[in-house]
């Protein structure tokens, strides 16, 4: 069977990532930038400012508000350390009550808020998580730089989280084997895959984690 060629930018089938963040990953990142193949301008660079919603007792659900839209991916599966993770719902803002009872709340795995309202706002909605004694609204900028070793689809990043600064480094693609192989390349073999998630609870100290360096 021949595999599915990845295009960089674009959406395929559900693909297996393998994500780490540390203090220093340059050595990693410079590998990365020269064994890239070229690719498109609009993933040269790309900047963002996200919200992530974490709770303690959630670690299979990932949520983040972008430009006034949430989006909520849930993890499937993991093959031989790498994850694969899929979308479990996308809203936007004002967000019905239907919504946040029947989809939203259930994905932080906490104890519904009384909702009196029928619809809400973003202000509205993350006064409603900075009120919940398990919930925790992380403001997370990102500037990105994308590449494609070895057929996968690859970024190295900066990362604020709350303001503290983090270094993220991926691969990711549908064939598993692919980035195993991007990973020695890459010199990252034997490195923690840690996703958004969990390096966010680990920054703010959520759990009791460091990150790789």
């Amino acid at each position: 069977m021949t595999k599915e060629k990845l295009k960089i930018g674009e959406i395929s089938k559900p693909r297996f990532e393998f994500r780490t963040f540390g203090r220093d990953l340059e050595e990693a990142a410079y590998r990365m930038t020269r064994l890239s193949v070229p690719v498109p301008e609009k993933v040269w660079e790309r900047t963002s400012e996200e919200t992530y919603i974490v709770s303690k007792t959630n670690n299979i659900n990932n949520t983040k508000i972008r430009d006034g839209k949430m989006d909520i991916k849930t993890f499937v599966q993991e093959v031989d350390g790498l994850e694969q993770w899929n979308p479990l719902m996308k809203g936007e803002f004002p967000i019905s009550a239907t919504v946040l009872r029947e989809e939203v709340f259930p994905a932080f795995q906490v104890e519904m808020p009384p909702l009196d309202k029928e619809e809400y706002s973003l202000e509205e909605f993350l006064a409603i998580i900075k009120n919940h004694p398990e919930l925790l609204a992380v403001t997370v900028e990102k500037e990105r730089y994308g590449y494609m070793v070895n057929d996968t689809i690859c970024e190295y990043g900066m990362v604020w989280i709350n303001g503290a600064l983090v270094e993220t480094i991926n691969s990711e693609s549908t064939e598993v084997e692919d980035i195993k192989k991007t990973i020695e390349m890459l010199g990252l073999g034997g490195m923690e895959n840690i996703n958004y998630l969990q390096a966010i609870k680990r920054v703010t100290g959520m759990i009791d984690k460091k990150l790789v360096n």
